[in-house]
């Protein structure tokens, strides 16, 4: 307790304090020694805590009519003069009983709040382990949240503690498990109390864990033996021999190719922002690589964007003598990116053994339709315009086949520095399905500080105003744009196809297609 909360308790005449029905009250316990026989205590007795209730209001009605007669007997003793005292365990303002009766009184008295000591730094000072370093993110959750919810969180987090165990034991436990989290979480029950107890929490019995208990997942930094990151560049030809300071604990590593999303950390999922935090070494493009915080204790190794089998063989050699890789992708790393790399060389000796993870991310196509609207709302294809990997052959034939098809289209790779000529010749490609009108949308660095959406009429597709950051998505005959009333132009692809058959290879839509009809007006409209 502070000094101050003392001087408040010794100086008050009315105590206050919430309780089970049971009577007993651990806020009252902490602060006994300080208490009077002239004080005049107010038990505040939960109407109901775990059992149930026969309230016409359920749970939530009992505990608001409690509330407020909890309220009404303080405010008798405030309107008499009366100086209270209300004991809260740990701090009044953090998940403690007290706030209901601040919301019910602090606006009618004069009122001081005390803080304390809550039980998430007694947890971490009992347990000797530092919560957070650096720039790490603490994360407190109570342990009645959704499996699903308390395992995104712990996931993306760095540190963590989570409150109100209890019943609530068995869910936490395989939540902060299926986070990959389970060795580090630590247990604490009734942190500087009489019985207090620590441990591993993977060891604890979920029938012994009380209420007043957390669950903690400490620093992540403090833990590493490293006191600061290094960066080893991938090798242009990997082999077994020494890369540099890369030793690793031996035995099997892991490797986790991970999909970051088009861009920054709003697209980034919960389960790769925790991957990305937990691994030992990070492999991946320079570009992409930049994207990631750099963290003490972890190993980056940039590399070209033209050596992704020489970046998988390296990641995985990495892991095969010990350590947890995380080979960073853009978008999803399974969509013209490193998954396919890295499960390539993954299939071959001598990395059959190594243990590979792929993990998804929002890829390209998704984030720029989300930013013109809906234009992948029926089926669509997708398709590299790149012939770096696959001749022009094979790209322009299933360029007819998707255009045939009567397909939405999301070209990834239109053009390059070095690669001019393909937007324009798919552009002359679509033409020949598609009328001059159809929507094209080009997106350009999307999530990213240059981002730029813009609609376009096929026909005026400009090659030049394409670059390798750009994807477009290319309506079908029932693609419409329109312009809503506040001024915004959309796309979108109804979800209902015509009956009518759709048109042969070379032949232009008929003139009832959506997308050619008069009542919808054309992108530049």
């Amino acid at each position: 307790m502070t000094v101050r909360a003392v001087r408040i308790i010794t100086e008050a005449q009315v105590i206050a304090y919430h309780s089970a029905g049971h009577g007993r009250s651990i806020a009252r316990s902490i602060a006994a020694e300080y208490l009077r026989a002239d004080h005049i205590e107010e038990p505040l007795v939960y109407p109901v805590t775990t059992g149930t209730t026969d309230h016409p209001g359920g749970y939530q009605g009992a505990m608001d009519e409690f509330y407020a007669e909890s309220a009404a007997r303080l405010a008798a003793h405030l309107d008499a003069g009366r100086t209270v005292a209300v004991l809260a365990e740990g701090d009044p303002l953090f998940y403690g009983s007290y706030m209901h009766m601040h919301k019910r009184l602090a606006g009618r008295y004069p009122t001081e709040v005390i803080p304390g000591v809550t039980s998430v730094s007694a947890a971490a000072a009992r347990l000797g382990a530092p919560l957070v370093e650096g720039e790490e993110v603490l994360t407190i959750l109570p342990g009645t949240l959704p499996e699903e919810e308390l395992t995104a969180r712990l996931a993306s987090t760095d540190s963590a503690v989570v409150m109100k165990l209890g019943r609530t034991f068995p869910t936490v436990r395989r939540a902060i498990e299926r986070s990959g989290r389970l060795a580090d979480a630590r247990y604490v029950e009734r942190a500087t109390m009489s019985g207090e107890r620590t441990g591993a929490l993977a060891d604890t019995d979920p029938e012994s864990v009380p209420y007043f208990s957390v669950a903690v997942l400490p620093s992540r930094v403090a833990a590493l033996p490293v006191p600061a990151s290094t960066s080893v560049p991938v090798p242009e030809a990997v082999s077994s021999a020494d890369h540099g300071d890369v030793s690793g604990p031996g035995g099997h590593g892991e490797v986790v190719v991970i999909g970051t999303g088009p861009a920054g950390p709003l697209w980034l999922t919960p389960e790769a922002r925790g991957e990305l935090a937990a691994a030992e070494d990070l492999v991946g493009y320079t570009t992409y690589l930049d994207r990631v915080p750099v963290r003490p204790g972890q190993r980056r190794h940039p590399s070209d964007n033209k050596v992704e089998s020489e970046r998988a063989e390296f990641a995985l050699d990495l892991a095969r003598r010990g350590h947890r890789v995380a080979v960073v992708s853009s978008g999803d790393p399974g969509v013209f990116a490193m998954a396919t790399a890295v499960l390539e060389v993954a299939s071959a000796d001598p990395y059959r053994d190594v243990p590979v993870r792929i993990l998804p991310g929002l890829t390209a196509a998704n984030a720029a339709a989300s930013r013109a609207g809906a234009p992948l709302g029926h089926d669509y294809a997708v398709i590299s315009l790149s012939d770096r990997l696959k001749s022009w052959e094979v790209i322009s034939a299933r360029l007819h086949a998707a255009a045939a098809a009567d397909l939405v289209l999301a070209l990834y790779n239109p053009g390059s520095r070095s690669r001019t000529w393909q937007v324009g010749k798919a552009r002359e490609l679509l033409l020949e399905h598609r009328t001059p009108d159809t929507p094209v949308v080009l997106a350009r660095d999307v999530g990213g500080p240059e981002e730029r959406v813009r609609i376009v009429r096929l026909a005026d597709l400009d090659p030049s105003q394409v670059d390798m950051r750009t994807i477009l998505l290319v309506g079908s005959t029932q693609t419409v744009t329109v312009r809503r009333g506040d001024g915004e132009q959309v796309v979108w692809t109804p979800r209902r196809y015509p009956e009518a058959p759709v048109p042969e290879a070379g032949s232009a839509p008929g003139a009832g297609s959506v997308a050619g009809s008069g009542s919808v007006p054309a992108p530049g409209a």
